[in-house]
């Protein structure tokens, strides 16, 4: 019999339960946010900012006990993804969020991930950067802010959450730019005969 070249114990690994766990809390959040109030977004917040905060520690556990896996290559980015279009749509119907600037930052993210899908295919290898850090960075922190809404210690939470929403808006664009021209740089490089 063929051992399986995932084993369970690897498969499910302390890194990879990390981002189904991200994955899990997204239903938990969408419901506490179909309640008004300051208790209700709060716990919604700190769910989603603990969610948010995984995202670090499994990549750096996965490194770290070197415990990469394909299954978590895939679902790490896409827990990512799960839980922000999530948020922000749930944020719309809160009237917290603008639908256009929600539209632009989902439709850049279903961009690049179908971008990252062709360099896969054709052996195209982009390298993360720093805007797409600081995108995600600042698209969790709107996100944050704005599911919790409502007044802290006289902070504005929701006018802090609308200018790091505008702030996402632009590294959303500007990171977006910047991978569609790395990959088309390479594409179209005489070394790439064929897209």
């Amino acid at each position: 019999m063929k051992t399986p070249a995932y084993p369970p114990e690897k498969l499910w690994n302390l890194a990879n339960r990390l981002t189904l766990a991200r994955i899990a809390v997204i239903p938990i959040i969408v419901c506490l946010l179909f309640f008004q109030g300051k208790i209700p977004s709060f716990f919604a917040a700190l769910l989603y900012l603990l969610a948010a905060l995984t995202d670090i520690v499994d990549g750096y556990l996965a490194r770290k006990m070197k415990i990469v896996t394909r299954l978590g290559r895939f679902l790490d980015p896409l827990a990512d993804k799960l839980l922000l279009t999530f948020a922000l749509i749930m944020l719309i119907g809160l009237h917290r969020a603008p639908t256009w600037i929600v539209a632009i930052i989902i439709a850049r993210e279903i961009a690049v991930t179908g971008l990252r899908g062709i360099a896969a295919t054709e052996n195209i290898i982009i390298s993360a950067s720093r805007l797409g850090k600081y995108k995600a960075l600042s698209q969790s922190i709107a996100a944050n802010l704005l599911i919790l809404h409502y007044d802290y210690l006289s902070l504005p939470i929701h006018l802090l959450g609308t200018i790091f929403l505008w702030i996402a808006l632009g590294m959303t664009l500007w990171s977006g730019a910047d991978y569609f021209y790395r990959f088309f740089s390479k594409a179209l490089s005489p070394d790439n005969q064929e897209l």
